[in-house]
């Protein structure tokens, strides 16, 4: 989602961006990349458009400015839902694809501040990057960016399609974040011992793993069509452990869990995957 389609007509004059993310901390939703762009002569009136870093405004502030920033045409932005390590490569591709001439780039940290300008810069050499800590509450068009971000996220959680319409799954999930009694409590309630969480959930991620303990064992077997003709399989499956699930201790299950060999019990009862329907 983006800012209107047609390149702004500013666009060919030196242009600075901010780029800042929303959502790395919760276990549940979307995480959002936003940025924002102006040209560089509109830098000065950034600072009386109230920009701040999105965490420290209430939702209606951030609603507020959200919706104002939109109707000013001296600025653009865009959204992405995207992993984090595609950031630089993608916010900063989708503006200059669209002809924008970018200039400077400001950023927050992402690891070593000098090592990440460094690599941003060698891939691309025609715009100056400032990379910094809070960077979103230091530079108005990071804060910008922040609020764009952060308004699609909530937005998105609020309109989250639950893809379990078989399960009674119900929305009070609280902010998302581990350490909300809310967001513990509904994680607690809407457990699988087998099958873990609802798709809302972000099972990979560290602080869903200690939720997942002490739930059932599960063998991920191999399918015959990922085996090579000598019985071996010629790429290794997956395990659920991966994602925070316990995993059988014994060797022969092992074996068949890391796709060395197909599950007994479906060899013995000739069970096949089924591939069309």
């Amino acid at each position: 989602m983006e800012s209107e389609c047609l390149t702004p007509e500013w666009a060919s004059q030196p242009c600075l961006m901010g780029i800042d993310e929303a959502g790395r901390g919760p276990v549940l939703g979307p995480m959002v990349y936003g940025c924002m762009y102006c040209p560089i002569s509109y830098q000065s009136s950034l600072a009386s458009l109230h920009f701040a870093d999105s965490k420290t405004l209430k939702e209606e502030k951030r609603e507020e400015l959200y919706e104002s920033l939109k109707l000013d045409k001296s600025l653009g932005w865009a959204v992405d839902v995207i992993d984090p390590r595609e950031l630089s490569a993608k916010m900063l591709a989708k503006v200059l694809d669209m002809g924008v001439l970018l200039t400077e780039a400001y950023l927050d940290t992402v690891g070593d501040p000098d090592k990440y300008r460094i690599k941003l810069s060698e891939r691309f050499p025609s715009i100056k990057f400032v990379v910094s800590k809070k960077a979103d509450s230091l530079f108005p068009i990071v804060s910008g960016a922040s609020i764009v971000a952060k308004v699609t996220r909530d937005r998105a959680l609020k309109e989250w399609l639950v893809e379990e319409t078989g399960e009674d799954i119900n929305r009070n999930f609280g902010s998302g974040y581990p350490g909300d009694p809310e967001t513990k409590a509904w994680l607690v309630q809407h457990k699988h011992s087998v099958f873990g969480f609802p798709s809302l959930v972000r099972f990979s991620w560290g602080t869903c793993t200690t939720h997942l303990k002490g739930e059932v064992e599960v063998a991920w077997e191999a399918d015959e069509n990922e085996e090579s003709g000598n019985g071996s399989s010629s790429k290794r499956q997956a395990k659920l452990s991966s994602f925070g699930f316990k995993t059988c201790e014994k060797r022969s299950e092992e074996i068949e869990s890391s796709g060395k060999g197909r599950c007994k019990f479906l060899q013995a009862r000739k069970i096949q995957q089924l591939t069309q329907f």
